[in-house]
């Protein structure tokens, strides 16, 4: 494990967003199945106070032909100006809508990378080493930002796994580690809080994103600020992931807490 004692935090600019200073940054999913619906909801986030928009492109009806997904993704540039872009396969291995060779994987990743319409990329951890490495290297040789992520919808592990997990993310390259997992009892939400205190105060060199999902966990996606989560997901229509509050109602919570720090 990385212990960066002497080390300075480093923040990630996207666009104009700066992740990892001041409030938590609200990022919002767009999970629409077609064209249509995914450009409607990129416009109804675009009046909301949204910092990055996440586009879960596993819900997308034609993800798996490249030239339909690069034209959403043009369009999407468009309507969303200078809103940073998050562009997410999430596998069904990791609560998404769809199953993936990981080669399709890798090559769908870089390739959207490659078109300069995102500003960053999610990229599942635990694919495995040499196929993450891969995708990490070719996404930031196109100037992307890598969000690394694993998922766990059943439990919440011990502390010290999942703060091994968030530094295993940062030793491979990745410009934001992402951890998401399920509380069974309000400890468990203790247990993910700590671990993210600890990774922040003594691992971390760089913004890291965690969460407890369900209503038992909704505490984490609002106390960013105080244990060290640097970007929350907030729902706009449907929600993404058990436990996503309203942008709006989530803004007004992390603007309260802000002013109290």
């Amino acid at each position: 494990m990385t212990n960066r004692k002497d080390r300075e935090m480093n923040t990630v600019k996207v666009r104009n967003t700066v992740i990892g200073e001041g409030m938590p940054k609200i990022c919002v999913p767009i999970v629409g199945v077609t064209k249509e619906a995914i450009l409607e909801e990129a416009k109804a986030i675009t009046r909301l106070p949204a910092d990055v928009v996440e586009w879960r492109i596993d819900w997308f009806e034609n993800v798996f032909d490249f030239a339909a997904l690069e034209d959403v993704m043009k369009d999407l540039r468009q309507v969303l100006g200078d809103l940073p872009l998050l562009m997410t396969f999430r596998t069904s291995k990791e609560g998404g809508e769809k199953a993936i060779e990981d080669e399709v994987y890798a090559d769908i990743n870089i390739k959207a990378a490659q078109t300069g319409y995102v500003d960053m990329v999610d990229v599942e951890i635990f694919t495995g080493d040499e196929i993450v490495r891969r995708i990490i290297e070719g996404v930031h040789a196109a100037g992307v930002k890598v969000v690394a992520s694993n998922h766990d919808f059943f439990k919440t592990p011990e502390k010290d796994d999942i703060v091994r997990r968030l530094c295993k993310m940062q030793e491979m390259g990745a410009d934001i580690p992402k951890i998401a997992v399920m509380p069974q009892n309000k400890k468990d939400v203790l247990t993910l809080l700590a671990a993210t205190e600890e990774m922040v105060s003594i691992h971390a060199d760089r913004p890291i994103i965690t969460m407890s999902m369900a209503g038992t966990g909704v505490i984490s996606r609002l106390c960013g600020e105080v244990f060290g989560s640097a970007l929350t997901f907030g729902a706009a229509a449907k929600a993404s992931a058990p436990g996503q509050m309203g942008v709006e109602d989530l803004k007004q919570v992390l603007t309260l807490l802000h002013s109290a720090q």
